[in-house]
């Protein structure tokens, strides 16, 4: 007997949910000469990060016309950096409809332009006031954090998706934990920490010390280049202020 049957009933594959963390680049308009320099720039700071790196395209902050927004051109310019980009984010219909003729996906936008431009002047005397997301009221039951007693190595990847994520070793160079809330790195954070990652602006990172590739904040990133300007190898906190991550000694804290 062999076991070809039962191969054949066997599905070819399985379709299961999980998380990747993406690099958005938020496109202002599209100049072909300008967006080229600038990847260049960019890449020249952190070529380890950007290489092969998937990336999607936000047009949330779009302002450029649309007849000059060339969907092969942009892949083209940068596929020649080994940079892949694997989709669309926002962007009106005509936008959206470029982007699936360059075989691109398509995924919603953030909503935020469309809830600043739809915004009543009064909201209904029925409805409550919308409150800023550091005034809401601290839950009963809060998410429990994950706890990770093991170094976080080369290539793994540990998400907490709800609440913090505290890991009691290092986090190798080429590894990535990521949190929607803080991020405590109880040993050398040498990988990629992103903390925030569903928008939470007061979320922090904290680490023994601070040697990352990069560190990210509710979208806002620092790489390793800038990092090292302070606290570099040394106990640090790093948060969010007027769109600017600050890193502060925790002995200054």
């Amino acid at each position: 007997m062999t076991d070809a049957p039962q191969a054949a009933e066997r599905p070819a594959f399985q379709l299961k949910s999980t998380t990747v963390s993406l690099t958005a680049l938020e496109l202002a308009y599209f100049d072909t000469d300008s967006f080229e320099a600038t990847l260049r720039d960019k890449i020249r700071q952190a070529p380890g990060f950007f290489r092969d790196i998937p990336i999607i395209v936000s047009l949330d902050h779009f302002e450029g016309p649309t007849g000059e927004l060339d969907f092969f051109k942009l892949l083209g310019i940068c596929r020649r950096h080994n940079i892949h980009v694997v989709g669309v984010r926002g962007g009106n219909d005509d936008q959206r409809r470029l982007a699936r003729n360059a075989a691109l996906a398509v995924l919603p936008g953030s909503g935020r332009g469309d809830r600043e431009a739809t915004a009543p002047e009064q909201a209904p005397e029925a409805e409550p006031a919308l409150e800023p997301v550091g005034a809401r009221p601290v839950s009963a039951n809060p998410a429990a954090a994950r706890v990770v007693t093991q170094p976080v190595r080369s290539g793994q990847q540990v998400y907490a998706p709800e609440g913090d994520l505290i890991v009691l070793a290092s986090v190798q160079a080429g590894a990535e934990v990521l949190a929607a809330g803080n991020i405590h790195v109880y040993g050398p954070l040498r990988g990629r920490a992103l903390a925030g990652v569903n928008g939470l602006e007061e979320a922090r990172v904290f680490c023994q010390s601070l040697e990352a590739e990069l560190v990210s904040i509710a979208g806002h990133y620092k790489i390793s280049e800038d990092l090292q300007a302070t606290g570099w190898k040394a106990p640090v906190q790093i948060q969010l202020r007027d769109d600017l991550l600050v890193v502060t000694p925790l002995d200054r804290a």
